[in-house]
């Protein structure tokens, strides 16, 4: 595959500026096919690395345009290979024009990734620090930024390589002992070896939950908006999302099915569910969009209980034992709605009805959604609910789902090993499960990662990265 030239555009449509990437053997004499330096005399392909030449694009004797092209050899680019970058004017035109003069002279069109993947495969990045270009891509926050720049810089990396190298030594000091069996000789020592299988166990499972953090920063912190039909479950979400996204009507039972989507509060991304009103029903279709509010209940961390001030006694007495049991560990926010329909001295009797909840994790506000009263209040709960540290760039903390399931299978794996050291089990035995967890956390770096897993993340890349 990386005998291919492979070229593609590397900027979004619309920009003044277009940027076309070209690497793979051929690049230097393949792009010297279609462009002229200004200065005569020189080559593109004599000019040193790291230069930018400019000059014109050629389709025979017609011009093109007026372009900048940048040289890298290997191995000293982003691929590893030779490459170079054509910066052109951004008309959509001019930069199909360019891609098609390359195509035509040797080039192939990049996959999507492909150029990350062959970064990977020439040793310029192992797979972790791979997967964070894509993650760098898609930040949407500082904090995910954060996290990416943190990985794609090696930080997660040194962390892994520094638990394999714990483990290879601790295998071969086992692995000795096998090897000088019959002479009963012992070159490890067991309380030395459980010592070390500790640290490692520890490290693994801090960064198996950080996953609960990472997965929040990366994806947003799950908010089930819940409650009964017409407690103002939609009106709500339309506000916190500044956006009519869901319908709001009087009719009962009008959300069916579940509506997501994500909003950066004080720098922090929520993941806002609005899910069908909870009542009875006979009708097919809302009754599996209230099992799946129970559904997506369980899978959030902060609940917003959304209760009608008016009706709140029947509402909270009506389903307080569905919610409340479900929502152990997560935090409860219970929201009088509509509360501009009541008297001040009312909301004391209302507070009062949650005097049975877990205190440490419920509370409770008063907003009205329509009127919009009160949710910038709101907004400061779930931020305060959230409960996400402060992430800089030198904390390891694992977002990738991959990530977490590897490890997790190696804190598995480091767990019996534990377990085997205590029940004093042969030495053969401890090997083959330090060699597993070993294979689990080289997997996180592409060590041992076949074929099909590389596909499944590098199509998932946009084509000119």
């Amino acid at each position: 595959m990386n005998q291919d030239t492979i070229c593609a555009i590397a900027t979004a449509q619309g920009g003044a500026i277009g940027s076309i990437r070209v690497s793979g053997p051929e690049a230097i004499s393949i792009t010297s096919l279609i462009f002229k330096p200004a200065k005569a005399g020189k080559l593109l392909s004599e000019q040193k690395p790291y230069t930018l030449t400019f000059g014109r694009i050629y389709d025979g004797n017609e011009i093109i345009d007026e372009v900048l092209v940048s040289l890298f050899r290997a191995p000293h680019s982003y691929t590893g290979e030779d490459s170079t970058e054509i910066t052109c004017h951004g008309s959509s035109y001019i930069l199909q024009q360019v891609m098609q003069l390359l195509i035509k002279n040797g080039c192939r069109m990049a996959q999507p990734g492909e150029y990350t993947q062959r970064a990977f495969l020439n040793g310029k990045m192992d797979l972790s620090q791979a997967e964070a270009v894509a993650d760098l891509i898609a930040s949407s926050s500082a904090a995910t930024h954060r996290l990416a720049m943190s990985q794609m810089r090696g930080g997660f990396s040194k962390e892994l390589t520094d638990l394999r190298n714990k483990l290879l030594n601790f295998t071969s000091m086992i692995e000795l002992e096998l090897d000088f069996s019959e002479e009963d000789v012992e070159f490890a020592d067991r309380s030395a070896l459980r010592k070390l299988a500790d640290e490692i166990e520890q490290v693994i499972f801090r960064l198996v939950h950080s996953f609960s953090v990472g997965n929040a920063i990366k994806n947003g912190v799950p908010v089930a908006i819940i409650g009964e039909t017409n407690a103002g479950k939609s009106t709500l979400l339309n506000v916190l999302l500044n956006e009519d996204k869901a319908i709001v009507s009087d009719i009962h039972g009008t959300t069916r099915d579940v509506i997501e989507d994500t909003m950066n509060i004080g720098g922090i991304t929520f993941r806002f569910i609005d899910t069908a009103g909870i009542r009875e029903t006979n009708d097919t279709i809302e009754s599996l969009g209230i099992e799946r509010t129970f559904q997506k209940l369980d899978q959030a961390e902060i609940v917003l209980w959304m209760v009608d001030s008016v009706n709140a006694a029947s509402q909270i007495e009506q389903l307080s034992e569905k919610i409340v049991p479900r929502c152990e560990g997560k935090y409860l926010i219970v929201v009088f709605n509509k509360a501009d329909l009541i008297v001040e001295n009312q909301k004391e009797d209302l507070s009062a009805l949650l005097k049975d909840f877990p205190k440490e994790s419920t509370e409770h506000i008063f907003i009205s959604a329509k009127q919009r009263e009160n949710t910038s209040e709101l907004q400061k709960m779930l931020i305060s609910a959230a409960h996400l540290p402060t992430v800089t760039q030198n904390d390891i903390i694992v977002t990738n789902v991959r990530h977490y399931e590897a490890l997790s299978k190696a804190l598995e794996a480091i767990h019996r090993v534990q377990d085997g050291l205590d029940s004093h089990i042969s030495g053969d035995f401890l090997s083959q499960d330090i060699r597993e967890c070993i294979f689990f956390i080289s997997d996180i770096a592409g060590e041992v990662t076949n074929d099909m897993v590389l596909q499944n993340i590098f199509q998932h890349f946009c084509i000119g990265k």
